[in-house]
């Protein structure tokens, strides 16, 4: 037998802080070793943080990462482990994204990664230059004052992989795993048994199955024993990445670490036996004879062992099943975990959430409150930096601590229901009720004075005071009537944020967080600049069908149970007067339900269908009870209002990614943002298909309107 030990982590880094990044990146290595590990796996990037963006054209990003790789190499740190570490490398005149493969106090060899993630939220070809030459490893020249410190002049550098004693071991970074063709396939037919992937992966809804099924398939045939390290948290940008950091051995799950955590580091270890990698691949003849015309990898040799011989001391990691969260779960932890970390980084005091008593504002207020919750019981676990934060935010005593979930709400989270005329006496109840329920301190204010001020205004300047449609105004005026409402909502909101702390005797400001969701964003549902401008909104890339189940989830697993009443609540945004045979509802307002738009959006951004496109796909998909007529006038209507809408996503307030159809102009959904709404080429097509499904020569009817709205129009916002 050839028996190893093996760590893997998260690591929560934060981009451009290399103090916090070198301290979680030693105490992983101090932690691994603890375990009695030999090689240490750490996230892609690491030292720097994966999310620095332009920042890693700095020369001075990469001079900071060798000194930090300097600083861990001095001591006796890396001494009998085999260390894996994250970091951008100039050779030559391109920067490459690496990872430097450290034993001894040396550095073995430098691997850079090959194929880059360039398509999402990623744009590592902006920064990073791929690696190509697969045929052989070249010399690097280190850095005059790394050389002397670590007395070496230089390191083999490009793909390859480490020829130990006993063992072979090997990098696989990120991306290249989701290749057509991944390194790991070759390097296995080369013999190596141990595949090292360091990664930034981002948290999307019921994608961790994708991930894993990729590990798990990579050592099904080939054998191997695959380790894969992840980042975890929010290191400065709108992702959460989330960990779960892993060890897979012939195809099987043998170790797993957290999804969501409020930790900074977290060491995943696991026991194998290397013999059982050989076995396998000895039992497949198919891998026997592609093994014996393989293209040869070119390999470092590192004259040392790695492995231990039998030993009943050591006790083999057995087959796991899967741990899998719901989506509820990620909607609850994801985001949460999201915020704590920007709330204590950030230097603010507590959130201030505009609550309305509806779906999407309650939502938020449920995901602070599961925040909450995750701190209390962290610091009950024994977490000394989660327990520190906390006390600083809360602004604690000396000796005292948060000890309940609702107490440290109170400390850190202001709801507000801002209400009008307009607002019925249910939601206001829903909102203190559920702001009790969470422990936030809660304050109901009218805005009907404000609003009659701007009015009365508005008439001395002009002579005339508009009126809502209900009452005999136009749809101009029924616009303009519900905006104010919303943007004064926005006004209030960060004055309460900055002043309340005052009132209350407290230092620093606190973060308003938004509230509009996924489809109204694709729509264009909400006003600009109003409660939905923000300083965060964790549920902006969460469609309403998510969110509507996770607040069914959070009556109960989370304890809030008013949220039950809010979900069965139909959607409202409450800016036009309440008359008996007259209410407003968001989806008679969209002209589309919920259910449509996330149709719409994934069809948009995911499958990448234009007009023509998704009109016949929707011909199949609604074809049993509309006809081509009635899919071509959905499809017309929900291109004309997310075009004459767009201009509203340039200015979106900062959300948590968790959903791959998201508008977000600012880094993932990169579109014009000045249309021609009518689509006349389009439409004029799908017209065309539409008289030969029917054989009907007569004209369908263009929507009207031409071009986007005024700048700072649209319709309002749901959940205000």
């Amino acid at each position: 037998m050839r028996l190893m030990k093996v760590a893997t982590c998260n690591l929560n880094q934060w981009a451009m802080d290399f103090d916090c990044n070198v301290k979680n990146i030693k105490e992983s290595i101090d932690e691994a070793k603890r375990a009695g590990a030999v090689i240490r796996l750490g996230p892609e990037l690491e030292i720097t943080g994966y999310g620095c963006e332009d920042h890693f054209l700095e020369l001075d990003t990469v001079m900071h990462a060798w000194e930090c790789l300097k600083d861990i190499l001095s001591g006796p740190l890396t001494d009998g482990i085999l260390c894996s570490i994250g970091m951008p490398v100039i050779k030559d005149s391109e920067r490459y994204n690496c990872q430097v493969l450290c034993f001894n106090r040396k550095i073995v060899m430098i691997r850079p990664k090959m194929w880059l993630a360039n398509d999402g939220n990623y744009r590592e070809l902006r920064w990073f230059t791929a690696w190509k030459l697969k045929d052989k490893l070249v010399d690097f020249q280190l850095p005059g004052d790394i050389s002397e410190a670590l007395s070496q002049t230089s390191v083999p550098f490009g793909y390859g992989y480490i020829q130990f004693l006993d063992t072979t071991v090997a990098a696989e970074v990120c991306e290249e795993l989701f290749t057509p063709i991944p390194p790991h396939a070759e390097l296995a037919l080369n013999g190596v048994e141990v595949f090292m992937n360091a990664s930034g992966s981002h948290h999307q809804l019921r994608k961790l199955d994708v991930r894993l099924r990729a590990f798990i398939d990579a050592t099904h045939t080939r054998g191997g024993v695959y380790m894969y390290s992840n980042h975890q948290g929010c290191d400065g940008g709108r992702l959460y990445y989330d960990g779960c950091a892993c060890v897979v051995m012939n195809g099987e799950l043998v170790a797993q670490g957290s999804q969501f955590s409020l930790k900074d580091v977290e060491v995943v270890v696991a026991s194998v036996d290397l013999d059982a990698v050989a076995s396998l691949r000895g039992s497949i003849s198919s891998f026997q004879e592609q093994a014996s015309y393989k293209t040869t990898v070119p390999s470092v040799a590192a004259p040392y062992s790695l492995c231990q011989p039998f030993n009943l001391k050591i006790s083999l990691s057995s087959p796991l099943q899967i741990n899998y969260h719901c989506s509820e779960e990620e909607i609850a932890y994801g985001p949460g975990c999201w915020l704590w970390d920007y709330l204590r980084r950030s230097g603010a005091s507590g959130f201030l959430l505009p609550l309305s008593g509806g779906a999407d504002s309650s939502s938020v207020a449920a995901i602070v409150g599961c925040m909450c919750q995750l701190v209390v019981k962290d610091i009950a676990k024994g977490d000394e930096q989660v327990k520190a934060d906390a006390i600083r935010i809360g602004h604690y005593a000396d000796g005292e601590f948060p000890t309940d979930s609702k107490e440290f709400a109170k400390r850190i989270f202001y709801t507000v229901f801002m209400g009008s005329e307009n607002s019925s006496e249910a939601t206001r109840t829903r909102a203190k009720v559920l702001a009790d329920e969470i422990g936030s301190w809660h304050l109901d204010v009218s805005i009907d004075g404000i609003v009659s001020a701007l009015l009365s205004l508005f008439q001395t300047v002009t002579g005339k005071r508009p009126r809502y449609k209900l009452d005999g105004g136009s749809n101009v005026e029924n616009l303009g009537l519900q905006n104010i409402q919303a943007r004064i909502r926005m006004v209030l909101a960060f004055m309460f944020a900055s002043l309340l702390p005052w009132v209350h005797g407290k230092s620093g400001f606190y973060l308003v967080l938004g509230s509009s969701n996924v489809d109204e964003g694709l729509r264009g549902y909400l006003t600009k600049y109003d409660c939905s401008s923000a300083d965060l909104n964790p549920i902006g890339s969460i469609s309403k069908q998510d969110l509507r189940a996770f607040l069914r989830w959070a009556a109960t697993h989370l304890g809030f149970s008013s949220l039950a009443d809010i979900e069965a609540a139909p959607p409202t945004a409450e800016l036009e007067p309440i008359r008996s045979n007259y209410s407003q509802l968001d989806e008679v307002d969209m002209g589309m339900t919920y259910e449509e738009l996330s149709v719409y959006g994934r069809l948009r951004k995911i499958f990448r269908c234009g007009p023509v496109s998704m009109f016949k796909n929707l011909c199949y998909r609604w074809g049993s009870k509309l006809t081509p007529s009635e899919v071509a006038e959905k499809v017309k209507h929900f291109f004309k209002y997310y075009s004459m809408n767009r201009h509203k996503m340039v200015v979106l307030t900062p959300s948590y990614h968790a959903e791959s159809y998201s508008p977000d102009d600012n880094r993932y959904d990169l579109r014009q943002f000045l249309y021609n709404s009518r689509w006349p080429y389009q439409f004029r097509k799908m017209d065309n298909v539409v008289k030969e499904l029917n054989g009907d020569s007569i004209a369908i009817k263009e929507p009207s309107g031409m071009g986007v709205v005024a700048a700072g129009s649209g319709n309002p916002n749901v959940g205000v």
